[in-house]
């Protein structure tokens, strides 16, 4: 039996090939985009996320595996900076929560630092392995006043065992401790040499606090402190042992602000 087709019947056309075309050509691109990112993009994330206190200079590869030199600053606007003696090297592997990282230091760290990265709405949370580093006093002249005219020297041993750190803008929260150590120290200021070593200690909880102690030395170091949102506010004080006032004047002038013989250290 034959059927006939209404006249009426709507044949539905087909979608222009150019559209099709375009489509594919957008999503390759935007692909291509991403897989090649470079790494100066995640240079600029760095610099942004500590106001411009940590600096990946002459990023290099891309954001996915790259290298770059490891520079403290006094923050934007300053000029004053201090990097690390070789290069960092990173890769990174996108996860399903975040992002996985692995950086090397072979300047600092026999193993490389491990940790993750798991963006959210108003922020971003951090899970860092053990860390176990070894980095140059020096390198701390990077921030300014008064570290770069103390112009220190020695040793920070930096460790700590698993962290898990909560930033959002305006709050920081740490799970677990943080220990450096910072080991014969030493100032052009003075003549005296080691002035000591002493032992910087951040606690976590909703309120992250900080212990300063001196572990031996003829410059004694006290002070705590404690996060507030996400600004640091410190107060310490700096003395000279006895018989040690005129050796180590210079550095009490410029550490703090003088109370007799007394140097008085305050931050935020």
């Amino acid at each position: 039996m034959k059927r006939r087709i209404a006249s009426n019947a709507v044949i539905a056309p087909q979608s222009a090939p150019w559209r099709a075309a375009l489509v594919a050509a957008w999503l390759g691109a935007a692909g291509a985009l991403v897989a090649f990112a470079p790494a100066a993009w995640l240079a600029h994330g760095v610099a942004a996320a500590t106001q411009g206190h940590v600096l990946l200079a002459e990023p290099q590869g891309s954001i996915w595996r790259g290298s770059a030199q490891l520079f403290l600053t006094g923050g934007a606007g300053t000029q004053e900076a201090a990097g690390l003696p070789g290069r960092v090297e990173w890769s990174l592997l996108p996860a399903w929560r975040g992002a996985y990282v692995r950086a090397s230091m072979p300047c600092c760290a026999a193993q490389a630092l491990a940790f993750e990265i798991r963006p959210n709405w108003s922020g971003a949370l951090v899970l860092i392995d053990a860390v176990k580093l070894q980095l140059p006093a020096q390198w701390l002249s990077g921030l300014g006043a008064p570290w770069n005219t103390l112009d220190a020297q020695g040793q920070l041993l930096l460790s700590s065992d698993a962290l898990q750190v909560d930033w959002t803008p305006g709050r920081l929260r740490l799970v677990g401790t943080v220990v450096m150590d910072m080991l014969d120290m030493s100032s052009r200021l003075s003549t005296l040499a080691p002035l000591g070593d002493y032992r910087l200690s951040l606690q976590g909880g909703d309120v992250p606090t900080l212990q300063l102690q001196t572990i031996q030395g003829a410059l004694q170091l006290t002070g705590s402190g404690q996060y507030v949102g996400s600004r640091l506010r410190f107060a310490g004080e700096a003395s000279a042992a006895e018989g040690r006032e005129a050796a180590l004047a210079n550095v009490l002038n410029i550490i703090g602000r003088r109370q007799g013989a007394k140097s008085l250290i305050s931050l935020g």
